[in-house]
């Protein structure tokens, strides 16, 4: 199969043009063309902020479950304002930024660029020019195993290529193309401007925050071959290696940088594809007849093949998790690993409200179950900051998190005193984020990863959620509740976020138990917790249908003060949950696809990419269809100004294809692939439902390689709408569990060993 590749027909004129690449702890931005180029570097690791950020923030919190008490009195009393006023004396201040790292400037004769070309298979970007008569080839990649930035250069004739190093932080040594940079210990969001020190440098107790860059360039003829590498004290703090030196950064990144120089640009490059390649050939799909060869964007998103841009998408989607996110660095955050900004929007952290899920969608289905790991090193880091903050905040067992996080592990709820409650005091983000724990045990049925990582997270989230609930009129609820983001009116017209068990605390409440429940069974763990999660599970409360027949969004029929709300946290039970709708639709299917017609299409990434999602579960693929065509079309206004958060003004795509609102978050794009692949195949069910919503204008496709629950990979070739070959084969669970799979009303179950493969008939 021929790879695919996207091209553009000219360097970059700014940062929304540059091609991304990355190997998860090294991430550039490739501009091209002839003269002084740029190449945007970042470190995954580089991040504001030190270790002992988010305890000393909580010995600064004069609030405790006393407050929580009157908290929850005032809640129920309606005394909106008083609640407020209490809440807001548990916030913390904010959690860091991440940062830009270095600029790699090359500088070519003058001369013609005949475009670039990124490809998706193997992760080079190419470009070929022409200088002073001669052909000229420069192929950039960054290598996993040598751990470098690797940038090519070769001409048909003599060529002079230009190298020189900058960055945007504080420089504190040079020597030739070395840098000794300063990491500062502190970054305010720009969404708090009243910080007079938006970025802080100092000192930290037992963390140095200090970074090492060496490039080396190596000339042979008509060949140059130039690497950067990287050593911080920040990678040091999240792997918990011991502490360098700055002297011992310094020799680091230069080791790493000479070794690759030596091993050479062939070398290299095949190291890297034999690293990228079969991660990224696990799962593939062809949606009508096109996918290898090379495609100009330009004609992507405004052109006539839907069928090649879905396509497209779910390629480029896993590709970017794929370069953002790997084991041994931090997680793919809201810009997934690339930014230019020191102030990037909403510090381009963790935003664990829906953002950094949606990072994790398509990971276990898409066969990038590797690239889900990192997200398991920061929930560890949580469950025990957020231990702290569980037991000082609240006085609960367990773990909590709320609304942000960065790799220090931020447990407590951000906003300075005055968040809204809205965003600011949501302590479901554990809850939240703990489902992809389970999901990752589901999909591999790895019982070493349910006994060592799954079911402790599960456990602690679970404790947290027992103590945060108050029982009251017969059920368990939990106050302060919000529905994030989103208010309600009161009765007397005034607009506002606290109440008591809004839909999706519940949901998310409800899935920890269960799937606690289901870890510590399926390890035969006898633990009196569990009597515990038993007992509270019946007295959650009922999602609520409101009597127009909707899903409601809180407990009581409260009017919504944005019914078009670009969240659809109550709707989270249908999708990721799999609590509510196929293959059993039934009344609350029916209510939360009611939910989903009242909020409209629209209107950035990441809303797009969970209604996508969330059609496919309600088994409507035309309309699912018709919101990946409005997001996957050109954003045609102002590239470099924030849209308002309200969606009130929609995205689209970049010309790199980013999803933008703006400004950029990578979230929509790497939900894209995940809603793409709902449509073609779900297994959150217990059975594998072919082409569950598959839009009548797909009738014809391919895919191989997706992940099921269950331990099951599926490959797929449909035709006029329907199956024409479906090959399961095991990869992991219980060879005696049989296979169910269902198209339409026709059945086929399947009992396969572990490595076992076979075609059904009769779909």
């Amino acid at each position: 199969m021929a790879d695919l590749l996207l091209s553009w027909p000219r360097p970059a004129a700014d940062w929304t043009e540059a091609l991304p690449v990355g190997n998860g702890r090294l991430g550039a931005m490739v501009f091209g063309g002839a003269g002084r180029t740029r190449l945007q570097v970042n470190d995954a690791s580089v991040w504001s902020g030190t270790p002992d950020g988010p305890a000393a923030a909580l010995a600064g919190i004069d609030a405790g479950p006393d407050r929580l008490a009157e908290v929850r009195e005032a809640v129920f009393a309606k005394d909106f304002r008083r609640a407020e006023a209490l809440l807001m004396t548990f916030e913390g201040p904010y959690s860091q930024e991440f940062l830009p790292y270095v600029d790699l400037w090359l500088t070519l004769p003058e001369g013609t660029s005949h475009g670039r070309t990124l490809n998706l298979d193997n992760g080079v970007v190419t470009e070929r020019l022409t200088i002073g008569g001669h052909d000229v080839e420069r192929t950039t990649w960054v290598s996993r195993p040598a751990q470098v930035v690797c940038v090519a250069v070769t001409s048909s004739g003599p060529l002079d290529v230009g190298v020189d190093i900058t960055t945007p932080l504080r420089e504190v040594g040079r020597n030739g193309l070395d840098l000794g940079i300063e990491l500062p210990v502190d970054g305010a969001p720009r969404h708090e401007p009243q910080v007079e020190e938006p970025l802080r440098y100092g000192t930290a107790d037992g963390y140095d925050p200090f970074g090492a860059v060496a490039v080396r360039v190596a000339r042979n003829g008509t060949r140059t071959l130039i690497v950067l590498a990287s050593s911080t004290g920040a990678h040091d703090a999240w792997t918990g290696e011991r502490p360098r030196t700055r002297d011992e950064h310094r020799r680091r990144a230069a080791d790493l940088a000479e070794r690759a120089v030596a091993a050479g640009a062939e070398e290299l490059r095949r190291a890297h594809e034999a690293d990228l390649r079969p991660l990224l050939s696990t799962c593939s799909l062809r949606i009508g007849d096109r996918r290898g060869g090379t495609h100009d964007v330009a004609g992507l998103p405004a052109g006539t093949d839907e069928r090649l841009m879905a396509t497209v998408l779910f390629q480029y989607g896993r590709y970017l998790l794929a370069s953002a996110s790997r084991p041994g660095a931090p997680p793919a955050n809201l810009q997934g690993i690339w930014n230019d900004d020191p102030r990037p929007a909403w510090s381009s952290n963790y935003t664990i409200n829906i953002n950094t899920q949606m990072n994790y969608w398509a990971a276990e289905t898409t066969g990038l179950g590797e690239c889900h790991e990192p997200l398991f090193d920061l929930l560890g880091k949580l469950a025990v900051t957020g231990t702290d903050v569980a037991r000082e905040l609240y006085g609960a067992r367990g773990w909590v998190t709320h609304h942000n996080t960065d790799p220090w592990g931020w447990a407590l709820p951000a906003g300075m005193g005055h968040g809204n409650p809205s965003w600011a005091s949501w302590p479901m983000g554990g809850a939240w984020l703990v489902q992809h724990a389970w999901e990752h045990y589901d999909f591999t049925r790895d019982r070493g990863f349910l006994a060592s990582t799954a079911w402790p997270l599960l456990r602690g989230c679970a404790e947290f959620c027992l103590d945060w609930l108050v029982e009251r009129d017969g059920h368990l609820d939990t106050c302060p509740s919000t529905s994030p983001e989103n208010l309600f009116r009161s009765e007397t017209g005034s607009k506002e976020s606290l109440t008591y068990s809004s839909t999706m605390d519940v949901s998310l409440i409800r899935a920890v138990f269960e799937r606690s429940l289901a870890a510590a069974a399926a390890l035969g763990v006898d633990d009196p917790l569990c009597a515990e999660i038993a007992a509270a599970l019946p007295k959650l409360r009922p999602l609520p249908v409101l009597p127009d027949g909707r899903l409601g969004e809180w407990a009581e029929d409260l009017p919504e003060e944005d019914p078009l709300h670009r969240h659809l946290s109550p709707l989270v039970a249908v999708y990721p949950l799999g609590q509510v709708g196929l293959p059993a639709p039934g009344p609350l299917a029916v209510a939360a696809e009611r939910t989903l017609d009242r909020r409209g299409p629209g209107a950035m990434g990441w809303s797009w990419a969970w209604k996508i999602a969330l059609r496919a579960r309600l088994g409507d693929g035309e309309a699912a269809r018709s919101l990946l065509r409005e997001a996957s079309q050109p954003f045609t206004g102002d590239r470099h100004r924030d849209a308002p958060v309200d969606g009130s003004e929609w995205g689209g795509l970049l010309p790199n294809l980013f999803s933008t609102h703006p400004p950029f978050q990578i979230d929509g794009n790497l939900g894209f692939p995940a809603g793409i692949a709902e449509l073609l195949v779900q297994s959150h069910s217990g059975t594998i439902v072919l082409l569950p919503a598959l839009p009548v204008a797909w009738p014809d496709g391919e895919l191989r390689g997706l992940r099921c629950r269950g331990g099951v990979t599926v490959d797929l070739v449909w035709r006029d709408g329907e199956p024409d070959l479906v090959r399961l084969k095991r990869t992991g669970g219980d060879p005696h569990e049989p296979v169910r799979v269902r198209f339409r009303c026709a059945t086929a179950e399947a009992r396969l060993a572990v490595g076992e493969s076979t075609v059904l008939k009769g779909l």
